[in-house]
């Protein structure tokens, strides 16, 4: 009597991983195409997300970074544990440094310090007091690297606890598993 008991919670237990497969097999794809369609306005050979590439991105965060489906990927991940604001930070502050006109510079800085840096802001990032009140300082005068001493306590934080994470993710697993489904394919 116990194994006829026993047997239909193995099969139920066998279909419910077999659907767990397909469902996780379903959401990588459906993730490779919004990644894809994301960037198909290039035509390059470059615009394909590869397994190569993809399986690249677990060398350093630097990898990962720069590859524009890498830092989409990695943003999407954040996005779902609520921690975006650190690669938030990083981007706009790559973005800052690219600024040229002093005028746009000042107003840009503030922008920044009110949104990330000042305490109780929106996407406020956690960096130390001392930090804190250096940009407060720098803002006021700002110059291209008044946020550099945040950015590369932020960019430390994501390589030591968020990339890791991402790297161990369901998302970044499912979308190894379906890029290397797809190459032995053909």
């Amino acid at each position: 009597m116990p194994s006829l008991i026993v047997e239909p919670l193995n099969t139920q237990h066998f279909i419910m991983d077999r659907d767990d497969r397909k469902r996780n097999k379903n959401i990588g794809k459906n993730f490779m195409c919004r990644l894809q369609c994301m960037f198909s306005h290039s035509s390059s050979s470059e615009s394909r997300l590869s397994l190569e590439d993809t399986q690249q991105w677990s060398q350093s965060l630097e990898r990962l970074l720069e590859s524009k489906y890498g830092l989409a990927t990695f943003r999407n991940f954040l996005k779902s544990e609520y921690s975006d604001e650190n690669i938030e930070f990083w981007l706009t502050c790559e973005d800052y440094k690219k600024i040229k006109s002093s005028f746009r510079m000042s107003s840009r800085a503030k922008k920044i310090y009110e949104q990330f840096i000042k305490a109780e802001s929106p996407k406020e990032i956690n960096i130390d007091y001392h930090t804190r009140e250096q940009i407060k300082r720098n803002v006021k005068t700002p110059t291209m690297h008044c946020f550099d001493d945040a950015q590369k306590i932020v960019y430390g934080l994501m390589e030591r606890d968020s990339y890791p994470r991402f790297l161990r993710s369901d998302i970044y697993r499912i979308l190894l598993e379906n890029l290397a489904a797809d190459a032995t394919k053909g």
